[in-house]
């Protein structure tokens, strides 16, 4: 998954719960859903069951485009744990077309290279359990 001279970040599989079975699920077929609330309309992140704007239980799924860009981002060159040996990698938030912003990692470029306000879209790093991990890549070169 990893591209161009970044390093392989590890992908330790997620705990899966009631309220993102059906997000980790897509991630296994490199699709990235995001709950929507029937009520008012809004994006939720991170997946639940309950609208944060407006309280309404009616959220349902829907299929996200997988394109954003950065909002903001640390370079970190020493990690802790898996992360111990992936050397300098790039932790973000992405601001999502759709709205949210979620925070992942940078792939797929020099960590030197990262901007705020740079596209990205999403990439599926497999953990080997059924499960993938979001992360983001530039979209444009």
């Amino acid at each position: 998954m990893s591209e161009g001279s970044y390093p392989h970040l590890p992908a330790p599989p997620p705990t899966v719960v009631p309220e993102t079975e059906q997000f980790w699920a897509a991630t296994a077929k490199g699709t990235l859903l995001l709950p929507q609330c029937a009520a008012c309309a809004t994006i939720i992140w991170y997946p639940k069951g309950i609208c944060p704007a407006c309280g309404s239980l009616d959220v349902g799924w829907t299929e996200a485009s997988g394109e954003g860009e950065i909002y903001t981002f640390s370079i970190s060159r020493r990690g802790e744990g898996d992360y111990r040996e992936a050397g300098p990698f790039v932790l973000a938030y992405v601001e999502l077309d759709e709205g949210p912003r979620v925070m992942t990692n940078i792939v797929g470029c020099s960590p030197d290279s990262v901007r705020i306000g740079l596209r990205v879209r999403a990439v599926f790093d497999d953990t080997g359990q059924g499960t993938a991990l979001v992360r983001f890549a530039p979209s444009e070169r």
